[in-house]
């Protein structure tokens, strides 16, 4: 809470008769102090300092910093941010809630108050992660599916719906309803935030974090906030600042307009490609220039969401009519509007197309050069123009099979370790999941220059067909990233009706899902007549969540999905999603890419990756000829006048009328209550983690490493989905014997992702990703290494991860993880984190770090080390069987930070960068983690 005003800021505002307290952003002057050519962004952050000031952690000194921000520096000034509130999805936010609900235990056990515990700034949860697309391709999809999410998860909505009880300030979007990112931007975001704070209303900028990275989508309609690991979220809603560094802005101009043919998918893929080539990596992007009038709030939004993808912390745009229009739209309140619009204008946040705010570095972007695209096939920063998409995918084919036509590194072992019996998805019977009968026009399969494998099929409704390399057996319409967008949706259905009318069908290989982000989405497909063309080429609707894009995307048409196992065929995926991880879509799925909802819906017409979408034709019309995409492509005037006549406000305001009561099934579940919580000791999907077991209340020095071995050698642009677990349950992985240890059936295993409130599920599945490559453990792929803790290096057993890590525990060993480049790029997953932490690894030492995981890192107690400019292990000549020591952390204990330590690894020795970047950081390694230095702080308060 502020204390100060050094520089006279607080005013006040009113709008419409209604009065506010401000913090004017003018009232910073002085030499050297220049905050109205700010960037947008930095301004935003301005005020926070302006109204946070204590003179402790946010000094006057902190604002001249900020006011006087030389574009051209590189960051070095620490400042402590504090959002206005905290968003959470239930993947990362059920792991918040324990770790909550166990604060307050421990809170309890140290002698304080446990309703100390309490989100301080308001947290909201959108239950959106949930939902598996096991059942498809039929009116009852959306019914069934939403049963088996409840009936896989009561335990999880349970001790939701007892958070939402005990916590105040804590609200739950339940299940059914939409995409937390959506949902942020069609409802719960406000633009300018307002709060009553000691007896006074006060008005300032809406921003938050989240814990989910593409928090970011928040950007595109002017809230600054961006994805933190869930244990930063957790200190956010206690109350504690986020520490950063004042960062460079990149400004990114844009001009024109898109060309007719060219979708806001195609834009941010476009500009993915050039911020990704350009190094955005910890960096703001703000967008500024003519073009930011004309491009729809839709497309602002979808450019936002995939920040993450090109590696800047936002990728944000200022506010303007655009965006009080948008928010009529989604049905704000004309008090809230006329706020908006007062605020912004009051305090310089207003955009102007002629400005040129000063930037640490400038792009720029002629909309009118934006080409069809996709981006594939593992990277959303591959982009391929669609013209090039055939010879694309032909190139890459070669990543994925020999020369006689076999795959490579996908041995039988990854081939048995995801059987059709094992799957959670399979709860349905065939007849649920399966298309209809459908009559097809073939497909040419061939790949060019290598030899056919075809493999023959025949489902149980008796179609037969074949398929072969490249064939596209997923087709999924889903992610926020687009599915909030009413261009790219309605561009989608326009021509599903076009391919319909003229006699077209998917191909019956081809599992084809739709997953909007929001039942507005389902509301202007029904005003405008188009959901039963979707349906009839088997969009059905199968949930409101994110589905496919985070590998929820369910199995794959059982005879299909043995086909391709049996025959080691690289078939692919095509989705308008915002990743394409290796290994996270499906597991019997190699090749995935990234693409608008027209062109999911055009592949699935097509069937192939290998088809030249503008010159092959898609198949047949019912009097046998050709039928070519450009035949049924909706013009932007067809899609304007649709979304012009179909959506409306009132559809927002119905929808999001009792957004937090849920449906009936939500509102039967029973509550558990009381301020503790009663932990079941016999659950397997939340348990009391055991993270303050023993914690004394004031932290014992930290120490040098000393007789540390090596858990995994890792390469470069290893993910979060490759380190944290993701994904199906394998029957034979640690995780699945415990789960069989405890009595739970196979069939029952469910997704990683929804036992992440179960600390010991996850730690066995940390580092199990069945794309992972662990260097010392030559020859295998997922969870495994090599096991010195009782063994010369000769003679070190291969083994699993988790069953390694508890040897060496065991004997006392500490460990450390070795990486490449970008290590732990990717989502802001938090279990990352806290599986490296609970597997006993003490450091890690990598060429670069991707921001969010470095810092959730530290939030664990893990030390991140960099090694020096331009070495790597390789360079280096380490192996990862060498015994390391690290010395030099102890001078931590003195209050500074090292820059350096020093590594010894057997003969070999360098200094190790310590990434360790702000004093506040320092403390929470000092404190042994984030949620033990805010317990303490909070004890002693």
């Amino acid at each position: 809470m502020a204390s100060k005003d050094s520089f006279g800021a607080k005013s006040t505002l009113d709008v419409e008769g209604k009065s506010y307290e401000i913090f004017r952003l003018d009232a910073v002057t002085g030499e050297g102090l220049d905050q109205a050519s700010l960037p947008f962004s930095l301004k935003v952050l301005l005020e926070n300092l302006l109204r946070t000031e204590d003179g402790a952690d946010i000094t006057a000194e902190d604002i001249k910093a900020l006011a006087g921000w030389d574009a051209d520096a590189q960051p070095d000034k620490e400042i402590q941010f504090t959002p206005a509130r905290v968003i959470m999805q239930d993947f990362t936010g059920v792991p918040c809630v324990v770790d909550l609900a166990t604060m307050r235990e421990a809170m309890a056990d140290l002698g304080g108050d446990a309703t100390k515990i309490n989100p301080l700034a308001p947290a909201e949860m959108v239950i959106d992660h949930s939902v598996i697309a096991d059942v498809f391709g039929t009116p009852e999809a959306f019914g069934r599916n939403v049963e088996i999410e409840y009936e896989r998860n009561r335990e999880r909505y349970q001790f939701l719906r007892w958070g939402q009880t005990a916590f105040s300030d804590f609200k739950v979007v339940p299940p059914g309803t939409g995409i937390v990112h959506q949902v942020n931007i069609e409802h719960l975001a406000r633009v300018a935030f307002t709060r009553e704070v000691d007896g006074v209303l006060q008005a300032y900028p809406d921003t938050c974090v989240g814990t989910d990275s593409h928090t970011t989508m928040v950007n595109g309609i002017g809230v600054v906030g961006w994805g933190v690991g869930g244990i930063e979220a957790e200190a956010a809603m206690l109350g504690q600042p986020v520490s950063m560094l004042i960062p460079r802005v990149v400004g990114f101009k844009l001009n024109g307009d898109l060309p007719e043919g060219a979708t806001a998918t195609d834009l941010v893929l476009t500009i993915t490609e050039m911020l990704r080539k350009h190094g955005v990596v910890g960096k703001f992007v703000e967008f500024y220039g003519p073009g930011v009038s004309v491009l729809p709030l839709a497309n602002r939004a979808t450019i936002g969401n995939m920040s993450p993808e090109f590696g800047s912390t936002i990728a944000v745009f200022p506010i303007d009519e655009e965006t009080v229009k948008y928010l009529k739209l989604t049905g704000r309140s004309e008090e809230q509007l006329a706020l908006v619009e007062a605020y912004a204008k009051e305090q310089g946040l207003w955009h102007d197309p002629d400005a040129e705010p000063r930037f640490s570095e400038k792009l720029e972007l002629d909309l009118a050069t934006v080409v069809p695209s996709l981006a594939g096939p593992k990277r959303p920063q591959d982009r391929v123009s669609l013209s090039d998409a055939k010879a694309a995918f032909r190139d890459a084919l070669d990543e994925y099979v020999d020369d006689s036509g076999d795959q490579q590194g996908y041995d039988e072992a990854v081939a048995e370790s995801f059987p059709a019996s094992d799957s959670p998805s399979h709860n349905s019977s065939q007849s649920d999941s399966s298309p209809a009968p459908r009559d097809h026009g073939s497909v040419d399969h061939t790949v060019a220059g290598r030899p056919r494998n075809p493999a023959q099929v025949e489902l149980a409704d008796g179609t037969k067909f074949e398929i072969d390399h490249g064939a596209v057996t997923i087709a999924a319409i889903t992610s926020c990233t687009n599915t909030s967008n009413p261009s790219v949706m309605i561009g989608a259905a326009l021509m599903a009706k076009k391919a319909v009318e003229k006699g077209l069908t998917s191909k019956p290989w081809v599992k084809t899902t739709l997953a909007p982000g929001s039942k507005v989405v389902s509301d202007y497909y029904e005003k405008a007549g188009l959901t039963p063309y979707l349906d009839k080429l088997g969009f059905n609707l199968v949930g409101y969540g994110c589905t496919t894009c985070i590998g929820n995307s369910g199995p794959l048409i059982p005879e299909v999905s043995q086909a391709v196992n049996d025959n080691d065929l690289a078939v692919v995926s095509v989705l308008s999603g915002n990743r394409n991880f290796e290994g996270r879509i499906n597991p019997d799925i190699k090749m995935n890419y990234l693409a608008s909802p027209p062109l999911v819906v055009a592949y699935a017409l097509a069937g192939s990756m290998d088809v030249d979408l503008f010159n092959d034709p898609l198949g047949q019309d019912t009097d046998g000829n050709d039928v070519f995409m450009k035949d049924v492509w909706p013009t932007a005037q067809e899609v304007e006048d649709v979304i012009a006549t179909a959506i409306t406000s009132e559809m927002f305001t119905k929808d999001y009328a009792d957004v937090f009561a849920g449906d009936e099934q939500w509102q039967s579940l029973p509550t558990p209550e009381g301020k503790t919580f009663d932990w079941d000791p016999e659950s397997t999907y939340v348990r009391k983690p055991p993270y303050f077991d023993g914690m004394p209340d004031e932290p014992a020095p930290v120490t040098d490493i000393e007789g540390a071995r090596v858990l995994l050698k890792l390469g470069d642009s290893v993910t979060t989905d490759h380190i944290s677990p993701a994904g199906a349950i394998k029957k034979d992985s640690p995780a699945g014997k415990y789960l069989a240890e405890h009595g739970v059936e196979s069939r029952d295993f469910n997704s990683y992702g929804s036992r992440r409130g179960n600390h010991e599920v996850m730690i066995r599945g940390t580092f199990a990703n069945i794309r992972l490559r662990n260097q010392i453990a030559p020859g295998t792929e997922g969870g495994f290494t090599r096991d010195f803790s009782a063994s010369s290096a000769a003679d070190a057993p291969v083994t699993t991860v988790y069953d390694a890590s508890v040897n060496y525990q065991e004997a006392g060993i500490p460990l450390v993880v070795l990486a490449g480049k970008e290590y732990g790029s990717g989502s802001s997953r938090d279990w990352a984190a806290k599986g490296t932490s609970l597997l006993g690894v003490k450091a890690a030492i990598a060429e670069s770090y991707e921001r969010i995981h470095r810092s959730n890192l530290i939030g664990m107690g893990v030390i991140p080390l960099q090694f020096p400019e331009g070495e790597n292990a390789e360079s280096l000549g380490l192996t990862g069987e060498e015994t390391f020591s690290i010395t030099g952390i102890t001078a931590l204990n003195d209050g500074t930070t090292p820059r350096t330590v020093k590594v010894k690894a057997d003969d070999i020795e360098f200094d190790a960068v310590v990434r360790i970047d702000t004093p506040g950081e320092a403390n929470y390694y000092r404190n042994g983690g984030i949620m033990q230095y805010v317990l303490r702080n909070l004890l002693r308060s």
